[in-house]
């Protein structure tokens, strides 16, 4: 039976937000037909322009708030409107914690059939501003001005941004700056639709315990001219900045890092800290981007991993290395899998800067490293798992749930995977005992969470 559809594209309607999305988006009931609207909140009543209409829901941008929610707040930033970096700047930040909060319990409800779990409240940021040690900005062209900034949202048009209210106030100082020399040294600027242009991103990073500063040209090209010359520019002008690069990427598409980055001047990384441990941090390492948060959110999985010295740990999707090296200061040996080549050798790097003997890394898919490890005698008695947003392949599950560690403590980023993987290991063999929100990334719609599972002993 066809599906009644009562709306239609251009029609304005005019109703009561019910709730929001895990994307941020309010949620409206049309004569029992979902129209999703970007900026609106719980509470809101709204009037909204129906853009699109497909046979289960329909979307609607925006047009004026009647009745604001409580919720409801001004953005201090002037670019939110436009800008696509930010999701929940219009909610306020106890607002923003409790929408996260009832974003995991309902994935882990509805997905991971989770009911009786508990989940803590989520931990808030005390000083949500100015949290990000990363940075990357598109370069474009608008007018014949050379801009950066970030994308609008669901486009790839650029948003001119001076100051980022999430950036670091260095990284803001590094991007204004390299704007200015950009501008100055005149080189050609990256048109994605004829690939053609040489500058088409550029990365900052900055290390808040030690004060060093990354700057990293991405050019669709093989050199860039007078390189040497920006570089004692930027010198001059950015005392903290110890790592000038260029990072090459010829291909077409949205990855913004290329494989090969070349030094122009300095170090090829900078060093930072979290809760004691030293990393260092090159282009294309993985590290979480507020320093804050990441030392609160492995804190709680250090805690759920609840560590005597005597245990034998494994550290999944380990990257570089952070999770593990927390971890090692606790038990008597920590082993880390991860698939990608530099990572691991990042990895033993990071171990051997902070003087840690008890962690070594294997380059491999976990699913192939784990089984071959018990078979030679090294089971487990907790496991650490940290994977991207997608979550774990059933596979990596099922070696795991066959390991049978006492313990599994999963760190995720994505509430509807993690509940998902939840549900598949509370089938084989474990069940959850707590659930614990943890809000990294402030005024997005993102949340992490760390999870505790015990293995039911029959």
């Amino acid at each position: 039976m066809p599906v009644s559809v009562p709306v239609r594209v251009g029609q304005r309607v005019s109703l009561r937000v019910e709730g929001i999305t895990h994307e941020a988006e309010g949620v409206m009931r049309y004569n029992g037909f979902t129209v999703f609207v970007p900026d609106a909140l719980p509470g809101d009543v709204v009037d909204a322009d129906v853009i699109s209409v497909k046979p289960h829901y329909a979307r609607a941008l925006l047009s004026n708030v009647a009745v604001a929610s409580p919720d409801r707040a001004t953005p201090p930033c002037p670019y939110y409107a436009k800008c696509g970096g930010c999701q929940l700047m219009h909610a306020s930040y106890p607002a923003q914690l409790r929408y996260k909060e009832e974003q995991v319990r309902a994935a882990l409800t509805r997905i991971g059939g989770l009911d009786g779990v508990v989940v803590r409240p989520i931990i808030p940021m005390q000083e949500p501003y100015n949290y990000r040690n990363k940075a990357q900005f598109p370069v474009g062209l608008q007018s014949g001005k050379v801009v950066m900034g970030c994308y609008k949202r669901r486009s790839h048009e650029i948003v001119p941004v001076d100051t980022c209210l999430i950036q670091h106030s260095a990284n803001n100082a590094a991007l204004a700056v390299t704007g200015e020399l950009v501008a100055h040294f005149g080189w050609s600027v990256y048109e994605e639709t004829q690939h053609t242009g040489l500058l088409r991103h550029v990365l900052v990073r900055h290390a808040v315990a030690t004060n060093e500063t990354m700057i990293v040209l991405v050019i669709n090209g093989e050199t860039l001219p007078r390189a040497a010359e920006f570089a004692g520019e930027i010198r001059r002008r950015l005392p903290s900045v110890v790592s000038v690069q260029i990072n090459i990427n010829r291909k077409r598409g949205n990855v913004i890092l290329g494989e090969t980055t070349r030094l122009i001047w300095g170090r090829e990384h900078i060093v930072d800290e979290v809760a004691g441990l030293k990393f260092k941090v090159s282009a294309r390492s993985f590290l979480q981007v507020n320093p804050v948060q990441t030392a609160v959110l492995y804190g709680k999985a250090l805690e759920y991993a609840a560590l005597t010295g005597r245990e034998n740990v494994f550290d999944l999707y380990s990257g570089v290395g952070t999770i593990s090296l927390f971890l090692a200061r606790e038990a008597r040996q920590v082993t880390g899998i991860e698939i990608v080549p530099e990572a691991v050798r990042d990895a033993e790097e990071n171990a051997r800067l902070n003087g840690i003997t008890n962690a070594t890394f294997i380059t491999g898919a976990a699913e192939e490293v784990v089984p071959r490890l018990v078979a030679a005698g090294e089971s487990p008695e907790v496991c650490v798992v940290d994977p991207p947003r997608a979550g774990c392949q059933e596979s990596l599950l099922a070696t795991l749930a066959a390991a049978r560690p006492k313990r599994i403590v999963y760190v995720s980023c994505n509430p509807s995977t993690l509940a998902r993987d939840l549900r598949y290991l509370s089938e084989h063999g474990f069940r959850a005992e707590e659930v614990q929100p943890v809000d990294m990334f402030p005024h997005t719609s993102h949340v992490e969470t760390v999870v505790l599972m015990s293995r039911v002993d029959k």
